[in-house]
């Protein structure tokens, strides 16, 4: 089973924290649906080992800008040259796009899980962030999904915007558990060189918040969502029983997919490949019938390291079994003794035979698992 990731480069307009490769010149957006078209017949191959679709992720950017029949046309090309078991049907949405109309049409082709792209339910926030939508829109897209039958939603929100204390954050919260979506995403700002942020950092009209302040934050996420029943399966997601979202889950399992658009990063098992970021060039190569996407080789070092780098950030960890597999050694021997000083310091747990790191060492996921890389 596999996965294809489709990524639709339009926004409305710029978010000042962005670095994703999207464009707010829409011109393009005929020729692109069709050349995203061709790269789907193109690259049908691509899953050879494992040609049978569970989920399909639509990112971005911004797909919900796209019209129902523009979503058809990229649907029905993929069910005409792929085999599907589909499980799972995913698309990102902004909230000032989820009018009655455009959730009809979603449910009416098939997609089951709406994302949300919600950031803060602040009104000065989100200005800041230089969203499109406001607050008041953010409630009544969540309400319109629910009354279009949508039982899957998920809705991101950002956490460590410098404040002089964490009333607003801890008011982001309250509101996302009242909602009760089932599940919810959240990641600390970035800033970001290329973005008005960075660019406001760089002159010094924008302070980023502490690490500390930014941990705290984290740290009020992650007892928020358990007191609400919601399960960090995945260091930055919540999703309560029969919640998680299988496509993401697929990514942190090293199940294989397929990057479909300009950016789109792809994965067959055994090496990780990108397409061309830039729109132009994506159309103009793909109109010829030629491919956009160059192969990024990879040693059994970085599928190893990658492995232990994903798995740790999820509920099921590490299996010392495949880590055993991709050193030829021994894990456990081999790094005994950090092992053994993670353990004392209370950041990671070996449970069965599995490595997991604890509710502390979540804070530190990406440092903990760089000291584990062989």
């Amino acid at each position: 089973m596999s996965g294809i990731y489709i990524h639709i480069p339009f926004c409305k307009q710029a978010c000042h924290y962005c670095d994703f490769h999207f464009s707010t010149n829409l011109s393009m957006a005929e020729d692109m649906v069709d050349m995203i078209c061709r790269e789907i017949e193109l690259r049908k191959d691509y899953l050879s080992t494992n040609p049978t679709i569970k989920t399909i992720y639509f990112g971005g950017g911004t797909p919900s800008m796209l019209s129902a029949s523009q979503l058809e046309k990229i649907l029905s090309t993929i069910y005409k040259n792929y085999p599907i078991a589909l499980e799972e049907l995913t698309i990102e949405t902004n909230p000032d796009d989820l009018k009655k109309e455009k959730l009809d049409n979603l449910k009416t082709l098939g997609f089951d899980r709406l994302s949300i792209g919600i950031q803060s339910f602040d009104a000065n926030i989100l200005k800041y962030y230089n969203r499109a939508h406001n607050a008041e829109e953010s409630l009544r897209a969540i309400d319109a999904s629910k009354d279009a039958g949508f039982e899957k939603l998920s809705i991101d929100l950002i956490y460590g915007f410098p404040h002089e204390d964490h009333s607003i954050w801890e008011r982001d919260l309250s509101i996302a558990v009242s909602q009760d979506p089932g599940h919810i995403s959240s990641y600390c700002l970035t800033v970001e060189p290329h973005t008005a942020l960075g660019n406001w950092a760089n002159k010094g009209r924008f302070k980023p918040a502490t690490e500390d302040f930014s941990a705290e934050q984290f740290e009020m996420l992650q007892d928020t969502m358990e007191k609400a029943d919601y399960i960090q399966y995945e260091i930055s997601n919540f999703g309560k029983t029969g919640q998680f979202a299988l496509h993401n889950t697929n990514y942190w399992k090293s199940v294989p997919y397929l990057g479909i658009g300009p950016s789109a990063h792809s994965f067959d098992g055994t090496e990780r490949g990108s397409n061309v970021a830039n729109n132009a060039v994506y159309i103009k190569n793909l109109s010829k019938g030629l491919h956009s996407f160059t192969t990024d080789p990879m040693s059994r070092e970085d599928l190893i390291n990658e492995y232990i780098l994903t798995s740790l950030r999820t509920i099921w960890g590490a299996d010392i079994d495949e880590l055993n597999k991709g050193t030829k050694e021994d894990f456990l021997t081999l790094k005994a003794s950090l092992l053994k000083q993670l353990e004392n310091e209370k950041l990671i747990e070996i449970k069965g035979n599995h490595l997991h790191l604890s509710k502390k060492g979540k804070l530190l996921a990406d440092s903990i698992a760089a000291s584990l890389f062989i």
